[in-house]
């Protein structure tokens, strides 16, 4: 009967979970909707104003120029890592962790590696290993484009100032609920696309490529960002509602498997106390 009882435990203890685990699936869901919906609505916005902000770098090519077109040789490189600040979402975080890393140690193997990370549970690990330029957990408290901008402008002002020669961004693109691609870009210097660059059409600008470079390309990178940050948020709630979904059906399936083990074993039970009643009562006649 001890037996019995610690499978009836365990089965009590599997429900408690999957109604953890239910509702969190349900929350995931509602915030997905939400997250889901912001970053689809802005991505024509985004890709149209990174176009127009290659246009523009290969137009100044040579010109007025860019502080933040400079390219020099590579030394000193900067990752941004972005994760999330809770986990229960599969491997999420662990997939740009490991990319970060392996980005680090092949790629920029031989320059000096700093990390910015955005979000708890990358900075945790990153920082056992890498060195942390920056970290920013608290960006997932209030993520809205004045925030991040905020980032964006410090990542902007360290390459100006030559800290960094390279700056990459390492997040999690939303493809939909159950699939996020780890997606690696270069953030700086800008890069001019090679159909822009072969093309000789003329521009007229009003009211000056000045101010042009200093009102459209700040704002695109820092939109660059905002896009790659509202990306990683709807990815990360689109693999906890299917990780919690996953952990909701396992539990099922166990609870199923540990309720006809906990029957065998009570009709066992009962089956040895009819036998042993039998086997009195025959005791007794003879």
């Amino acid at each position: 009967m001890a037996n019995l009882k610690e499978i009836r435990n365990r089965i009590v203890s599997i429900g408690s979970t999957m109604k953890i685990t239910s509702a969190m699936k349900m929350v995931s869901a509602a915030k997905l909707k939400k997250a889901q919906d912001a970053i689809t609505n802005m991505r024509p916005y985004a890709n149209k104003l990174t176009e127009l902000l290659q246009n523009l770098s290969a137009t100044l090519e040579g010109d007025t120029g860019s502080v933040y077109a400079t390219k020099r040789e590579v030394e000193k490189v900067l990752l941004v890592a972005i994760t999330s600040n809770r986990g229960l979402c599969g491997a999420f975080n662990s997939n740009i962790v490991k990319k970060a890393i392996r980005i680090s140690k092949k790629k920029y193997a031989n320059q000096k590696v700093s990390m910015l990370t955005i979000g708890k549970k990358g900075n945790d690990i990153l920082t056992k290993t890498q060195t942390i330029f920056s970290n920013n957990n608290d960006l997932f408290d209030d993520l809205t484009f004045e925030n991040t901008a905020e980032i964006a402008q410090t990542i902007m002002d360290a390459f100006a100032d030559g800290k960094f020669d390279r700056i990459d961004i390492i997040y999690n693109h939303f493809k939909n609920a159950g699939n996020q691609i780890p997606t690696h870009e270069q953030f700086l210097p800008i890069e001019s696309s090679e159909e822009v660059t072969n093309t000789n059409t003329d521009y007229i600008f009003e009211p000056s490529k000045e101010i042009i470079v200093n009102t459209l390309i700040p704002k695109s990178l820092k939109m660059q960002l905002y896009k790659a940050v509202r990306d990683s948020y709807a990815s990360e709630h689109g693999a906890r509602m299917t990780a919690m979904h996953k952990a909701t059906d396992n539990a099922g399936e166990l609870r199923e498997e540990l309720t006809l083990t906990y029957n065998k074993a009570r009709q066992a039970a009962i089956t040895g106390e009819i036998l042993e009643i039998v086997g009195g009562a025959e005791a007794l006649e003879g």
